[in-house]
């Protein structure tokens, strides 16, 4: 990169690109097309990677590649689910990616086990087979000074050659060769169904990163060495699916379940659900992040609050109590009515917006919102769903907490 094309990216990356790329024809020595990459990438940056950000001359791959990456708060995540030293046979520690892409997850993975084992030379791996990804990582790690060796290559011959090592994490690329998104496990990239038995003859334990949409009952079936699954979101959004494997078997499948700083860990029933009706006019309703619905530990989380769910497709809970610490929503309850239309006139009196959820009833939110005539927004809440005995109900609500 020309010294014109960096000044132009240092004057200009707090800008719109699009507005960029429309002025910016005719500069000369600057080198328009890699400008705004590297600018697009530091806005993105920005917003999912600050540390990377602070960082000036890190260089970024294209959009795509960015908007791929993982946050630095998942991967901050990751890196707490690192065992420790103690709790592996390997000695010294060795950590490995073999699908390092920009190095987001491993960046702040490896700056985790440098920093807990002080090596001289770093027990860390990152392995990626498209070269000018290599060529990145070796740039930017060096800028952010982490101690590592950068391979190009593919994960299936890393790993056959490989001795061993304590902890192999992969995030299976999830398009096929058209672009378009796969998310069956077979259909990712590397195939981690046909390299298990390499992986766990190979490492200590695997983390494996799986795209969120992927049922994770299913996937803990066909891999039959998962001792861990962890589903992660972001301000309610439901990002990762996180699998811990191991060769050793384990007594009991945990479950985490993590939004922000709210985390329900369990060790879920495989047994049938039992439909629990609650209360029909309870004092407060739950609503349980997005990691807990993704999880379907409905039960779990009944049992562990003392709370009672409305019924078993709601995934609403009530109580006539408070409870504190609760992931997910908390609303106290002013009022429950059925859909007769002078019992709805006494609960919504005075009341002219509200936001609304319908959890398993049969009208959807545009169509109840027109029928009851209200604006949305509002610091009112309006649950309808069906009760376990196939009544409709409406629960007018206000947030318990912010």
């Amino acid at each position: 990169m020309n010294e014109a094309t960096r000044a132009y990216i240092q004057r200009h990356r707090e800008e719109d690109v699009r507005q960029l790329a429309l002025k910016g024809k005719g500069k000369g020595e600057v080198d328009l097309p890699l400008a705004l990459q590297q600018i697009a990438g530091w806005q993105t940056a920005r917003r999912k990677v600050p540390t990377w950000a602070a960082c000036d001359g890190l260089l970024y791959p294209p959009h795509l590649n960015m908007e791929q990456c993982s946050s630095e708060q998942t991967a901050h995540y990751k890196a707490s689910l690192l065992p420790s030293p103690s709790n592996l046979h390997t000695s010294p520690f060795t950590f490995i990616d073999l699908t390092g892409g920009l190095g987001v997850d491993f960046y702040f993975m490896a700056h985790e086990v440098n920093k807990a084992h002080g090596a001289h030379k770093s027990p860390c791996l990152y392995v990626e087979q498209q070269e000018h990804l290599c060529e990145l990582a070796r740039h930017n790690f060096a800028l952010l000074g982490l101690d590592c060796t950068v391979v190009c290559g593919s994960a299936a011959d890393v790993l056959s050659k490989l001795d061993h090592a304590s902890v192999i994490y992969l995030d299976p690329a999830r398009r096929d060769l058209h672009g378009a998104r796969t998310y069956a496990l077979e259909d990712c990239t590397p195939n981690v169904l046909e390299l298990l038995p390499l992986l766990l003859a190979k490492a200590d334990r695997i983390l494996l990163k799986l795209s969120p949409m992927l049922d994770w009952h299913k996937a803990v079936d066909d891999l039959g060495c998962v001792s861990e699954v962890h589903i992660v979101s972001v301000h309610n959004e439901c990002k990762e699916l996180l699998l811990v494997l191991q060769q050793e078997p384990s007594d009991s499948l945990r479950l985490v379940c993590v939004n922000d700083g709210a985390v329900f860990e369990t060790s879920p029933s495989m047994g049938p659900i039992e439909e629990k009706g609650g209360p029909v006019d309870p004092s407060y309703l739950y609503e349980p992040n997005a990691s807990i619905m993704k999880a379907g530990c409905f039960d779990e989380i009944a049992d562990f609050y003392h709370i009672s769910e409305l019924s078993a497709n709601s995934h609403l809970f009530v109580s006539a109590h408070e409870i504190t610490g609760f992931p997910g929503r908390s609303f106290r309850v002013e009022a429950v009515t059925t859909l007769n239309k002078h019992e709805l006139k006494t609960a919504l009196q005075g009341i002219d917006r509200a936001n609304i959820t319908v959890r398993n009833f049969p009208m959807s939110v545009e169509g109840l919102r027109k029928r009851l005539r209200l604006k949305d927004g509002g610091d009112v809440f309006l649950f309808a769903t069906t009760m376990s005995n196939g009544e409709h109900r409406l629960f007018v609500c206000r947030k318990e907490k912010v």
